[in-house]
């Protein structure tokens, strides 16, 4: 199974804070991957949180902040398995903006994330196929 994956699950539950105070857990991603200039837990937290993940894990990561960067992680694969990277598109397919999480299952015309920032919180959420970008795969993961 891919060691970050379950770094991931192991964060299960940890929410951002509204307001004035911020989740100390959700600043230590930041923090760990190299942004601790990061003072908040309401900056998009989806790409820190998987790369603390990734870091935790031992495994190289982007140290990036926007999701998009994962496009370029390990290898592209069409048939994603438990623990895979899915990066999707936010706003629109050509924006800036994106999500990325670990890669759980599928329906029809959804498939279910592991993520960090899926409403405020890591938590398992349900995504419109039509919103991959791409899924990211690694041979060391396992």
């Amino acid at each position: 199974m891919n060691k970050a994956f379950l770094v991931g699950v192991s964060q299960l539950g940890v929410k951002g804070t509204l307001g004035s105070s911020h989740n100390p857990q959700i600043l230590k991603y930041f923090r760990d991957i190299g942004h601790e200039w990061v003072k908040d837990d309401e900056t998009a937290w989806c790409a820190a949180y998987l790369n603390w993940c990734l870091q935790r894990a031992g495994l190289p990561h982007t140290g990036k902040l926007n999701a998009r960067s994962f496009l370029k992680y390990g290898d592209e694969t069409t048939k994603p398995i438990l623990g895979d990277l899915a990066v999707l598109w936010r706003i629109s397919p050509t924006s800036a903006y994106g999500h990325v999480g670990f890669y759980l299952a599928e329906q029809k015309n959804y498939i279910f994330l592991l993520g960090g920032n899926q409403s405020n919180s890591v938590t398992v959420s349900a995504f419109p196929k039509s919103q991959v970008l791409g899924y990211r795969t690694r041979q060391d993961w396992f």
